[in-house]
This record gives structure tokens, sequence and C-alpha cells, in this order.
């Protein structure tokens, strides 16, 4: 049998154990809905092979219901929902703060996010059919069922959300993505989708969730997707100290050109994503000369789902030599990215936003 990696061709593969792989920016940039094939793979352990007749999901905790459902009970018992929305790795783009000096965690150029329909039922619905309080102060954990093994460390995923995002009705307990049934690497056949948060907040193979009074205790919550300042490095790091990394920042890509093509002087067309979760992209400018000069680019048509990202483009007139293109996109509240990824350098390579720059040749 062919292993998981071997059948993703189109995907650059980052490790094969686990399996954590991104699509080429081209790819990423062909459709605004991102096919599964070309969504980027995030895996902390195994895949789980799971069964879906023999899959369950308990809800225990700070409830007054507790509940143990089956995939088909989840399915007719509560109503279908669904929710477009971006979802991104929180080391998304790292191979930038690579660029400033060594991080930790996988390469990742700024393929690892995608866009998709996502179908399921809504998790504030299945939380208030157990009874949950709603306390904000509150949070909700999750444990899902790929085995981890971290620096001889083992356990299984777990994560955890603040009761007020949970019940947030475009938060979803998800079994479709694009219309079709979860893939195995993105969950199969039940996974949360948390839409302006990090991926770390979806977990996938998602088996039982607890309302409790304290966020998960598990090493991925407390011990790992943390911010840390620049002066902090691996062995003076107190984890108890960093940020919980729960929202993600403004951001935006060039996909097109690619980073060191050679292009014919005259126009070129450039293409990219921007996405700003929560608050709305309202301008994208690109530089052909890394910043002393600036053209605005078109935005694509709103799509009227807040949680997507934003399509670009813009014709540049290259004249023949070196050049450093460069983006940058702004937000409602007329915030722009950092300029260098210097900027926020952190050990991890967590949360890297800044001004994304493609060399090119052009003769």
């Amino acid at each position: 049998m062919l292993s998981m990696f071997q059948t993703k061709p189109d995907l650059i593969v980052h490790s094969k154990d686990p399996l954590n792989a991104e699509p080429p920016l081209a790819h990423l940039r062909e459709n605004f809905i991102t096919p599964q094939k070309f969504f980027y793979v995030r895996s902390h352990g195994n895949i789980p092979k799971l069964d879906p007749a023999r899959h369950r999901l308990s809800v225990t905790g700070m409830v007054t219901t507790p509940l143990d459902l089956s995939m088909d009970e989840l399915r007719t018992r509560f109503s279908k929902r669904q929710v477009t929305a971006v979802l991104q790795c929180a080391g998304n783009r790292r191979a930038d703060m690579q660029q400033v000096k060594p991080v930790s965690g996988d390469p990742w150029a700024p393929g690892a996010i995608g866009n998709a329909e996502w179908g399921g039922v809504a998790f504030a619905d299945v939380l208030r059919a157990a009874g949950a309080d709603e306390t904000r102060t509150l949070h909700v954990a999750f444990a899902a069922l790929d085995d981890i093994d971290i620096e001889g460390e083992q356990f299984r995923f777990g994560a955890s959300l603040p009761m007020a995002k949970a019940l947030s009705s475009d938060v979803l307990l998800a079994f479709e993505m694009n219309g079709d049934a979860l893939l195995p690497e993105h969950g199969f056949p039940l996974r949360v989708i948390t839409p302006g948060y990090a991926g770390v907040r979806s977990p996938k193979w998602l088996a039982s969730i607890s309302v409790q009074d304290m966020p998960s205790d598990n090493h991925i919550q407390q011990r790992d997707y943390r911010l840390v300042p620049p002066h902090i490095t691996k062995d003076t790091v107190d984890w108890s100290k960093g940020m919980t990394i729960n929202d993600m920042p403004l951001n935006s890509a060039i996909c097109e050109p690619a980073a060191h093509a050679t292009l014919k002087a005259g126009k070129t067309m450039a293409r990219g994503y921007a996405i700003a979760t929560e608050r709305r992209v309202v301008r994208v400018d690109v530089s052909i000369n890394d910043g002393r000069n600036w053209s605005q680019a078109e935005l694509e048509p709103d799509s009227d789902a807040p949680w997507s990202w934003v399509f670009w483009q813009a014709e540049l007139d290259l004249p023949a030599g070196e050049h450093e293109l460069a983006v940058r996109a702004w937000d409602s509240a007329g915030q722009t990215q950092p300029v260098r990824p210097d900027d926020t350098w952190n050990f991890k390579g967590y949360l890297s936003a800044a001004w994304h720059r493609v060399p090119v040749t052009v003769s």
C-alpha cells in the first residue's frame, strides 16, 4: 500500500512522519475554495484509521446532561450548518523567520493555509443540548485520537477554546469539507472548525469534549503554541508566561510569480491572497522594489464570507534586472503588516506576518 505522502504528489512534503505538507503557491491561488487535495496537511502524530459507524463523541464536565453521540446521532439530532472559512497553521510563513535566524518546526512557506466550505453542526447547539454552563470565563477542552511523541513524551492531542468563542454560531463540529466527507488527513470522521483561530484550535479526529474551569492541561495547550519574546530560547522558555495563540494576524502573500522566477521584461501579473480574520481586508499594496514605491492591487469581489481570505492581483511593469517584489495588506482598522520578519521573530517561528517578499530576475 502506498504511504500517505506518496499519494500527495502535488504537495510539498516537509515531513513524512508526522505528515506535514503544503501546496505550491500557484495551486493555492487557482481556486477561492481550496480543493482537499491542495489543502495543507498539519499533523502532530499519526493519522488514525477510524470507523465512522463506531466512532462516538462524548460531552462531559460542567454540563447537566452528559452526551455520548454516534456520528448518525450527531447528524440527525442537530441541524446541519455550513461555514466558509480559512484554516491556517500558526507556523504559516515560518520560513521567512528562518531566514533571520534558526527557528524550530517545519519551514512552512505561505502555503500552510486554505479556504474551505465546512459542513457539520454548530458546536453551540451541542453544548446547549448537554446543558453546558455558559459562563464566559469557562473553557471547552477537546481530546482527539492521534498519538503524539514530542521529545519522548507520549500523549494524545488536546487543546481548548474559551467558552465565549465556543458559543459562536460559526464554530462547527465538522464532518464535511467542500461537500464531501473529510479525508483522513483532514480529520475524518469528525473535527472542530474554529474560524479566525490558529489551526491548532480546530482539532482533528475528535473524540471528547469537556466543559471546565481551566484550559486543557494537554502538552499542546500548555507547552506549545504560545508566543514568547525574541530573547527567549528553547532552553530558557517558561511556557506559563507565553501568550496563548488564538486569533491569527493580518497577513498576505504573493502566489505568482514564484520566488526566483525568471520573467520577461514588461507587463507581469502578480497574484496572491490576503487575510484579516475578524476584520476585513480593505487594501493590498504591491511593490517591485522592496517597498520604495507601491501600487494598489485589485481585490476580487467580496465573497460575503467573513472568515475567508481575499484574492488580489496587480499588473506590474518590470524592467530588466533583479527585483524584490513585496506585498502588504491593510485591514478595516487601518492596520498593516510589519516590515521585516525580524520585527516579530520568535524561536518557534509563530505568527510570521511581515511583508511577503519574492525575488525575481527579469531579462
